[in-house]
């Protein structure tokens, strides 16, 4: 049984960190402190939510959000944009929320309802914050990227790159943006029960928004 609750007291914040010793620590060598990824007071923290997935009560996979985070990236990344495209866009395009620490323990990454409730479940407390875009990054070619995921499961959109970031990892990163909504209306076209399954619990909302958008 797969089981997602948000990471709000020391025994979730310790099942969690167990996830992050053992990807992006143990097996990516990506971080050099695995006690600072997730702070000790993760209870107060109001930019940023943990969710912890859980497999026959065993952790499994985490995942973070960080809401309104900077859209605009220093120099010093070396990030560039699809042709045509101006990131400046993405200050006035909606509310973003980055996805961050997405990551499952190489014994549960064949079972993709683990990744899709981990998604599902961040898509819930974003829309009813009413945010209204994610943004995220992903290693161009790395083994386990959830590139695929993103993009043709979910509709995340490729608007660039950039080469260096906080995680330690020489991979190029891919700059992803998905708009919420747009990729609602795309789900309900589709006849994918599992990507449909996202969306469980908040179709009410989104359809609302959707009666408003200008132009409908």
């Amino acid at each position: 049984m797969i089981t997602v609750s948000k990471v709000v007291d020391a025994a979730a914040r310790e099942q969690a960190l167990e996830v992050v010793a053992g990807v992006y620590w143990q097996e990516k060598n990506w971080i050099k402190s695995v006690e600072q990824e997730i702070p000790a007071d993760i209870g107060a923290q109001e930019r940023t939510s943990w969710f912890l997935a859980q497999f026959n009560g065993q952790p499994a996979g985490v995942l973070r959000l960080l809401y309104d985070p900077p859209l605009v990236l220093p120099p010093e990344c070396e990030a560039t944009f699809k042709k045509g495209f101006d990131p400046q866009q993405l200050i006035t395009a909606g509310r973003f929320v980055e996805i961050g620490r997405f990551m499952i323990l190489p014994e549960y990454r064949k079972k993709v309802f683990v990744a899709l409730r981990l998604m599902g479940a961040a898509v819930k407390e974003v829309v009813e914050r009413n945010y209204t875009h994610f943004i995220t990054d992903v290693f161009e070619s790395e083994p386990h990227s959830p590139l695929k995921f993103h993009t043709r499961i979910l509709g995340f959109e490729v608007i660039g790159q950039h080469l260096y970031g906080e995680l330690n990892c020489s991979l190029t990163r891919i700059i992803l943006t998905l708009d919420i909504l747009k990729a609602y209306q795309r789900l309900k076209t589709q006849r994918n029960c599992i990507a449909w399954s996202l969306t469980e619990g908040i179709r009410g909302p989104l359809e609302s928004r959707l009666v408003r958008m200008p132009g409908d």
